[in-house]
């Protein structure tokens, strides 16, 4: 089953925007209601889809792993008012438009692998719905917008209800601004008794949600968050160390698993890589430095991409400069950024040596 699923994905993924095109066209005509949970522009929505897809095929044969990011995402998926009845709109939906795509590969025993590994999925997915208990998601007022840069802001929110995430992970947020757009960001600060959360947002070309929040945002504004979703994090008891590589505001799940670490008096050491394409970039450079200036365990890399002229960084991208310093096939590895940025420093490592089942990233860290 996992090679065939695998095989026809091939086939497909150099297609994969006709695919994803297809996709919501069939599910809006098998299921008119569903098309209320989407925005008019689809194009975020088209390419979040396929990370999903690419990162459940990367996960088929690692069930361990595949299995809590489904159970998230069906927590997750209550916010848009999905219930049982959809899913079978969206298998229906997903066969028919990998068939179409696949030409000759689609043959019926990868139609029974397809199926059968969706029913997986759903149910996954499904259960994990039924038992979650806790609000859909939460009301979160702007307390502060602080601009630190003409395309990056700092966010900090009060929810009516402390938002029970774990330090590293990512949220789902929609703005009064962007109704119906939700978009991925991950928290800055690791959990505090007041609730309070932090976000940095970058605006990025064509970004709809992240350039309304960088310059319009205004205290006062009331967000919604949906349920906590990511693997990131630090395993203490593991007995191994720790390599963390942030790019852009990828850095902020790291800067929150490091503020949480620093509550403890003993902690494995933590190499981290925090890099941009020039000084400016490095937004957060100054906080973590500080960081390790008490928390001996802690080590900080600055990389530059375009600044040659800089002082007491490293030169080169991510990929090459952690690569540079050898495989860490002893460490725990996390990374966070662009998806570009993941997809090659991830790569490099690989082909380094470092083994596959120590790296952790999420998909939806970045839209």
């Amino acid at each position: 089953m996992v090679r065939m699923i695998r095989e026809s994905f091939a086939v497909v993924e150099p297609r994969s925007d006709e695919v994803a095109k297809f996709f919501y066209g069939m599910l809006f005509s098998l299921a008119p209601a569903t098309r209320e949970m989407f925005p008019v522009n689809m194009e975020v929505q088209r390419s979040r889809l396929l990370r999903a897809l690419v990162h459940v095929v990367q996960m088929v044969d690692r069930p361990d792993d595949l299995i809590p990011f489904l159970r998230q995402l069906g927590r997750d998926h209550r916010k848009f008012g999905v219930v049982n009845v959809h899913y079978e709109s969206v298998g229906t939906a997903l066969l028919a438009s990998i068939k179409k795509y696949a030409g000759p590969a689609w043959t019926p025993q990868v139609e029974m692998a397809w199926a059968e590994a969706y029913t997986i999925m759903a149910r996954s997915m499904q259960e994990a719905a039924a038992a979650d208990e806790g609000p859909a998601y939460w009301h979160a007022t702007v307390l502060e917008h602080q601009r630190v840069s003409w395309d990056l802001a700092v966010v900090r929110l009060q929810p009516d209800h402390p938002v029970g995430y774990r330090a590293g992970q990512y949220v789902s947020v929609e703005t009064p601004q962007r109704a119906r757009l939700w978009r991925y960001y991950s928290p800055a600060n690791a959990p505090r008794e007041d609730g309070i959360i932090e976000f940095h947002i970058r605006s990025v070309e064509g970004g709809w949600v992240s350039r309304s929040i960088v310059g319009h945002t205004q205290a006062g504004d009331v967000w919604r968050i949906g349920p906590p979703m990511g693997r990131l994090g630090v395993d203490r008891k593991s007995g191994r160390d720790v390599l963390m590589v942030a790019g852009g505001t990828g850095v902020a799940p790291m800067h929150a698993i490091v503020d949480e670490m620093a509550q403890w008096g003993e902690n494995p050491r933590v190499h981290l890589f925090v890099g941009g394409r020039t000084r400016d970039d490095l937004y957060d450079l100054d906080n973590l430095q500080r960081f390790a200036t008490t928390n001996p365990w802690l080590t900080v890399v600055p990389v530059l991409e375009s600044d040659p002229g800089a002082r007491g960084v490293e030169q080169g991208t991510l990929a090459d400069v952690v690569t540079r310093y050898g495989a860490w096939e002893d460490r725990d590895v996390l990374v966070c950024g662009s998806p570009s940025m993941i997809r090659a420093t991830v790569s490099r490592m690989l082909v380094a040596g470092t083994p596959l089942d120590r790296i952790k990233y999420d998909p939806f860290t970045l839209d």
